[in-house]
């Protein structure tokens, strides 16, 4: 299974979000720090959930980081993260 689908899987198990996208960026990282020529290395996600209501965006990036597990995100050098409820 790849980063990303791993990132997907962890995500609608843990939130059931009404909407959610899982970009690969890495391409547009080749060259730079972090990048470890795998593809598997930047991601942006966008999701939207029920559960982020009433959260601060601070409460919401812990809640994700949390869902995501120490393990998948010490694998991955950046994350970048749009939560919406």
């Amino acid at each position: 299974m790849s980063k990303q689908e791993e990132i997907r899987a962890a995500l609608e198990a843990a939130f059931t979000p009404r909407a959610l996208d899982v970009i690969n960026e890495s391409h547009q990282h080749a060259g730079h720090a972090g990048h470890d020529g795998t593809g598997e290395s930047h991601y942006r996600v966008r999701i939207a959930a029920d559960v982020f209501k009433g959260m601060s965006r601070v409460a919401r990036h812990r809640a994700v980081h949390e869902a995501l597990g120490k393990d998948l995100v010490g694998r991955i050098h950046a994350l970048a993260l749009e939560i919406t409820d």
